[in-house]
């Protein structure tokens, strides 16, 4: 029996796992159509948007259509803090112009302003990482209420992905994020690895905003590398290179009471596997069959 209905939860899979967006050498050798190819072999209706995607949206959608594939959502860089809110504006409205042509009614947004967690020689877990004042609280959340009206007004739900090295990482910036931000117009995009790399607990955080969820990352991870990354002294993307993340059910996280909460909640949208990881070291169709195997025994989907 399924927990969730089949009519209303996609199953997704990023590209993350066969090419790295932020260190594009790792699986740089992965073609756009592979990537596809195996992503619905596996068994997967619906993804993210890597850098070896097709720019055209018709070209991309026919590619898709022709596995049985659509776009469930893309990341998109807010600058809210360091850039004049116009400009964002116009880079958002570009976005979702694209994610409307190939069917998508998700946008995932990350505040990049002062970020680390691209930079190669910065630890991930030292003092770096830029923390908020009053002012820049309340620009950053006033801006995000207005990325978010235009997205609903478009149909589309904003889902805030709280991140390791971002301005919003822990669970208490991500409190104070929700708090002043209106539950109509932004809503979470709840990722279970980066929860719990903060050293948060996943289930405790769901808990409290299972009702702003609008998007799902399921990312497991292995607490026995990342208990190294703060000895080493690693960034986030040599944590990656060493295994920090994997596919759901293969780390710590658990994952149960995570699923029966967004079910018995009625959750309605993605759960989208996204687990970077050096494709060299982990085959991306082995862990993709792995997840979604993973998947269906704990779901039922």
């Amino acid at each position: 029996m399924s927990l969730f209905d089949p009519k209303k939860v996609f199953l997704g899979i990023a590209p993350i796992g066969w090419c790295n967006d932020d260190m594009p050498e790792l699986g740089s050798e992965n073609t756009f159509r592979q990537i596809v190819s195996e992503m619905a072999l596996a068994g997967f209706t619906g993804c993210e948007i890597g850098n070896k995607y097709p720019s055209d949206a018709a070209e991309l959608k026919w590619e898709l259509d022709l596995r049985g594939m659509r776009i469930a959502s893309r990341w998109f860089s807010s600058f809210i803090l360091t850039q004049p809110i116009e400009q964002v504006e116009a880079d958002f409205i570009k976005e979702l112009d694209f994610l409307a042509a190939v069917g998508a009614n998700r946008i995932n947004v990350s505040e990049q302003s002062y970020g680390i967690q691209g930079k190669l020689d910065v630890p991930i877990l030292g003092d770096a990482k830029h923390v908020m004042n009053d002012e820049e609280w309340d620009r950053f959340c006033k801006g995000l209420n207005r990325l978010g009206k235009i997205a609903k007004d478009r149909g589309f739900k904003l889902c805030f992905h709280h991140h390791m090295g971002t301005v919003v990482q822990t669970a208490e910036e991500t409190d104070r994020m929700l708090a002043n931000t209106d539950p109509d117009l932004v809503f979470l995009c709840y990722d279970t690895g980066h929860f719990t790399f903060a050293g948060e607990d996943p289930l405790t955080v769901l808990k409290k905003y299972v009702g702003r969820v609008g998007h799902v990352h399921l990312k497991d991870m292995r607490a026995d590398v990342v208990a190294k990354v703060k000895p080493e002294g690693w960034s986030f993307l040599q944590a990656v290179r060493n295994g920090a993340f994997t596919v759901p059910g293969d780390g710590c996280v658990d994952y149960d009471p995570i699923i029966k909460l967004l079910s018995d909640a009625g959750y309605e949208g993605w759960l989208l596997v996204e687990a970077e990881q050096d494709p060299a070291k982990a085959n991306p169709l082995e862990y993709a069959i792995k997840a979604r195997k993973y998947i269906r025994e704990h779901t039922g989907l």
